[in-house]
């Protein structure tokens, strides 16, 4: 995959040590919005995500010196969200001590105070059933479902085979109907 010319310059001028900040701050500029709704979706509360978006930004700031890019930019840039994302939720449950159920039960009803939702009925459903699935089958339905990403882009973001994401969407979107469906009918 081919680096976006932008993003490649960029990367470029980064790594040759002309006005890093600068440039740093247009990378920033381009995809903190989309990085930032990509961990919303995983850890759901706002304040939680602002924090793990600026972890993100931190370690890409790090990092950013030793980039192959042998691989699109910002898939790199969401693997490493996607990390961060879920290692924060892991040291949530941990420090809470309590069971993956009840974290994804905590971060449904975050899910419906939230300010940010001003969705109907259905669009809480969709949330609250996406919750719901394992955190694999999770992650690839936001990137493909939300986030519009091909298999391809989510198999480099994931590190898994394309055959296996379509797996996962597949079986991510029968549990979602069938928890929809139940939902609906009560």
């Amino acid at each position: 995959m081919e680096l976006a010319p932008e993003d490649l310059l960029w990367i470029q001028q980064f790594k040759a040590g002309h006005q890093k900040e600068l440039v740093f701050g247009k990378l920033l500029q381009k995809y903190s919005r989309k990085v930032y709704w990509q961990v919303r979706r995983i850890v759901i509360n706002h304040d939680d995500a602002d924090d793990v978006v600026q972890n993100t930004f931190i370690k890409v700031w790090e990092k950013l010196d030793n980039f192959r890019e042998d691989s699109l930019f910002y898939t790199w840039l969401y693997r490493i969200a996607t990390n961060e994302a879920l290692g924060f939720l892991q040291k949530k449950k941990a420090n809470l001590n309590i069971p993956l159920e009840t974290l994804q039960a905590q971060l449904s009803e975050q899910l419906v105070s939230a300010n940010y939702f001003n969705g109907n009925r259905i669009s809480l459903l969709l949330e609250q059933a996406v919750l719901t699935l394992p955190e694999k089958q999770r992650l690839v339905f936001n990137m493909k479902y939300f986030e519009h990403l091909k298999y391809e882009e989510i198999s480099e973001i994931l590190d898994t085979s394309v055959g296996a994401l379509k797996a996962s969407y597949h079986h991510a979107v029968k549990k979602i109907e069938e928890k929809m469906k139940l939902t609906l009918n009560h």
